[in-house]
């Protein structure tokens, strides 16, 4: 029964390093065997039944990308997890929920409105810092990390892969007991 690990970001070396590409960050920190699939408009790498997925779409038409590499390896929506950035939740903290709205994401809006359904396990990202109450939201998360960001994430990626990990192995319920927590850097 194949798994999918979606991470959202914008293709480009333009955006590499920037906080809407946490997704990508944290896939490029589980594998570097990704193999570009243009029929599927996504980078993939796969290992045994774990299948993981960087959309080569831009963020606002990720589910475009989904819906077609969901299709195509018959993964039902329980064992989706979508890895994003959410810049409403302080930078370190990460929160798996299992169904709810966009709330604002853009990527996340255009899955559920490719899949039909809001039904699917996500685990969100913090990124919020002081600065995302002075700046436009796009300028906010299409911004690269601070420095004193940069020194953590290394460190944000390691617990975040760990919370992947228990999903993977034990569902959405014992990764959300085990990991849904005010920061993970603390």
């Amino acid at each position: 029964m194949n798994k999918l690990i979606i991470g959202l970001g914008n293709p480009g070396t333009k955006y590499q390093k920037t906080r809407h590409n946490l997704g990508f960050l944290v896939l490029d920190a589980m594998s570097s065997a990704f193999k570009i699939n243009k029929k599927l408009e996504a980078a993939i790498a796969k290992k045994d039944n774990v299948i993981l997925v960087k959309p080569l779409t831009f963020m606002n038409e990720s589910g475009r990308a989904v819906i077609k590499v969901a299709k195509y390896y018959k993964v039902s929506l329980k064992n989706i997890i979508i890895i994003h950035d959410d810049k409403d939740l302080d930078f370190g903290t990460l929160r798996i929920k299992t169904s709810g709205s966009a709330a604002g994401h853009n990527g996340i809006k255009s899955i559920i409105e490719n899949l039909k359904t809001e039904t699917f396990t996500r685990c969100r990202l913090g990124v919020k810092n002081t600065l995302v109450e002075k700046m436009d939201t796009a300028d906010f998360v299409l911004a690269n990390f601070s420095s004193s960001e940069q020194k953590q994430l290394s460190a944000f990626i390691t617990n975040i892969i760990e919370a992947i990990n228990t999903w993977l192995i034990a569902g959405p319920q014992k990764a959300m007991n085990l990991h849904n927590k005010k920061s993970t850097l603390s």
